[in-house]
């Protein structure tokens, strides 16, 4: 544990992150308990508010941001197919207590056919959604939207003078691309937030991810733009790891996005020398682009005493990796993963104070 820390930013934060409760996960076949629980919340924020953080409460957006960086259709099936999930009697007649879906309407299945979103409510369910692992409840669409605004909150925060401000988004975000949702993920807060900062005047934007996997969703969303860089630090999918399809070193942008991508992909058990030497090569990148504010997708499960943790990085490190991307100018930092209760509070005390460092 660290100690004597007092943090000095703000912590945004939403009572409706609570409301999610995805009653585990569907992981090869078999439902079994899942580790993105309601307690995570409460752990970091109670954490962080004994280090003397401040809470502010997340205020309200509209939807105008969240159609920025995500197709409208994927906001309105979140928001709706938990309603329609019950109507249609899954819960009471069929003992589905969550949303789970079981088709997916790939291209290949299509074969170039024109995609019609079907009336039936199971046969919808897999419309936006890639895995089955990211279930849907009867909170879970206001938890989603708590999330998205404690990171609007926090963008508007630093865009009027705040150097330094953290989202406690849950659920995650960083695995949804414009139109997809996975990975625990529903929408990408990260994402929402870097646009919010762009839509603020800030002229470039620097994402820089340190979960322990690969942010693919918010690389596809600023995939083709050169306004908005994202760098990504996590363990090399080539070996294994989700979201296995994306997250490779030879991913660099396209169009004017060309040269805005980075990905340094690790090998399983890098530790902090290894971890903090890609951080600091995703840092020089971001300077070098001249970015003018910063969004952390902060991540905890790449520490060393995380379940499955794939890069045993120590609570030292997160707290160096909080200093050193925070010293690149005005920082959010977004709550991405982060599942070990035991240490998760004081592995994102470290984080902060790490960042603090970079703002005295």
């Amino acid at each position: 544990m660290l100690s004597a820390v007092t943090l000095p930013m703000p912590v945004v934060w939403s009572d409706d992150c609570l409301r999610h409760e995805p009653a585990g996960e569907v992981w090869l076949g078999v439902r079994e308990p899942g580790t993105e629980v309601p307690a995570r919340a409460l752990v970091l924020r109670d954490a962080l508010t004994d280090a003397g953080a401040p809470v502010v409460p997340a205020r309200p957006h509209d939807d105008a941001v969240l159609h920025a960086v995500h197709d409208p259709g994927l906001v309105e099936h979140l928001a709706g197919i938990w309603p329609a999930w019950e109507k249609a009697g899954f819960v009471v007649q069929q003992g589905r207590d969550r949303v789970v879906p079981y088709l997916f309407p790939t291209p290949g299945m299509l074969g170039g056919l024109d995609l019609r979103p079907p009336p039936a409510a199971h046969g919808r369910a897999g419309l936006y959604c890639y895995d089955t692992m990211t279930l849907i409840g009867p909170g879970s669409w206001e938890a989603i939207r708590g999330a998205a605004d404690a990171a609007l909150t926090g963008a508007d925060l630093v865009s009027s003078g705040t150097p330094l401000a953290y989202a406690l988004c849950r659920p995650p975000g960083h695995h949804v691309t414009r139109a997809a949702y996975g990975g625990s993920c529903y929408l990408n807060n990260a994402a929402i937030a870097a646009q919010a900062l762009r839509a603020a005047g800030a002229d470039r934007v620097a994402v820089i991810d340190i979960d322990a996997h690969h942010g693919n969703g918010t690389q596809m969303i600023f995939y083709g733009r050169a306004d908005i860089w994202c760098g990504s630090v996590h363990v090399d999918p080539g070996a294994g790891w989700f979201p296995h399809y994306a997250g490779y070193a030879d991913e660099r942008g396209t169009g004017d996005g060309t040269g805005a991508n980075r990905n340094l992909p690790l090998a399983p058990g890098t530790g902090d020398e290894g971890w903090l030497a890609a951080v600091d090569l995703l840092c020089a990148s971001a300077a070098a682009r001249g970015a003018d504010a910063v969004v952390v997708s902060l991540g905890l499960d790449a520490a060393e005493a995380g379940p499955g943790s794939p890069l045993r990085v120590s609570e030292a490190g997160y707290r160096e990796a909080g200093r050193r991307v925070a010293a690149l100018g005005p920082t959010l930092l977004v709550q991405e993963g982060g599942y070990d209760l035991a240490t998760l509070g004081s592995l994102a005390v470290a984080a902060l104070a790490g960042a603090a460092e970079a703002h005295p």
